[in-house]
């Protein structure tokens, strides 16, 4: 697990009793979670707890009353709480408006012993789910969902993670090519009709669009301005289906530089 200083562990045990006693469920990602599930570990500066959105709220204003620093950051995906130089992740959504935190994730949530604590896990599911849509230029998790695969492909449902992708089942099938490139020895753990759904769905889905639209930025903020300010292609980030709009876009372009 990923080691932190005292006082750091504190405040996280703390934190989650803090939301324990305001009756706020709450699931725990992030390093924790990925050495879980991988037995990679990594040193981590923050602590990412998983909420549903409608109980972000909530939880910033029992960590206000206990006396912590709380605010939410970015309306559409992250809240932060703060204790010195400690900080705590409250994640509700993905930075690009999807992978909503619903009741799905608890359902399926793992148990696990963390901190001296009893907790739930992300599924490894979700994990995937989320990981797969970060491709910035600064930071790439492909090797995480890499990770994710060649250690817990026996026990991922893969119906529920071919489900939570949904229209974005390239970006799934994208990994897993990926996977079978990485580790060539290890394709067969990938189920054989999972590969073949995906596969069979490019003559009937993978058809060019009407309209000019710009996927890119559901994969990263910054590498597809261009298409969209200048190109005339349309940011994929203002279908209803993605938990943006133009105001949290552009709060979120231009934390680009932090």
């Amino acid at each position: 697990m990923p080691n932190g200083e005292k006082g750091s562990a504190d405040f996280y045990r703390e934190s989650m009793c803090v939301l324990e006693r305001a009756g706020v469920p709450f699931l725990v990602g992030g390093a924790y979670a990925f050495a879980f599930y991988t037995g990679i570990s990594r040193d981590t500066k923050d602590f990412d707890l998983f909420l549903r959105p409608r109980d972000v709220d909530r939880a910033l204003d029992a960590f206000q009353r206990a006396g912590y620093g709380a605010e939410k950051t970015y309306p559409h995906w992250l809240a932060k709480v703060r204790a010195g130089t400690d900080l705590i992740d409250l994640i509700f959504r993905a930075g690009n408006g999807l992978c909503g935190v619903d009741d799905l994730w608890f359902a399926r949530a793992e148990r696990a012993e963390l901190l001296r604590s009893a907790v739930q896990l992300c599924p490894p599911e979700e994990i995937v789910w989320m990981k797969a849509f970060i491709m910035e230029r600064e930071r790439y998790d492909g090797a995480d969902v890499a990770h994710l695969f060649q250690s817990c492909a026996e026990r991922i449902d893969w119906r529920h993670l071919l489900d939570r992708f949904g229209p974005d089942w390239e970006v799934l099938l994208s990994h897993l090519v990926l996977f079978g490139y990485i580790y060539p020895n290890e394709r067969g753990r990938i189920p054989k009709h999972v590969m073949e759904e995906l596969v069979q769905r490019f003559p009937n889905e993978a058809k060019p669009l009407a309209e000019r639209i710009c996927r890119g930025t559901l994969l990263s903020r910054a590498q597809y301005l261009i298409d969209v300010k200048e190109r005339g292609f349309r940011d994929a980030r203002l279908e209803s289906r993605v938990q943006m709009g133009p105001a949290e876009i552009s709060d979120w372009t231009k934390a680009i530089d932090e």
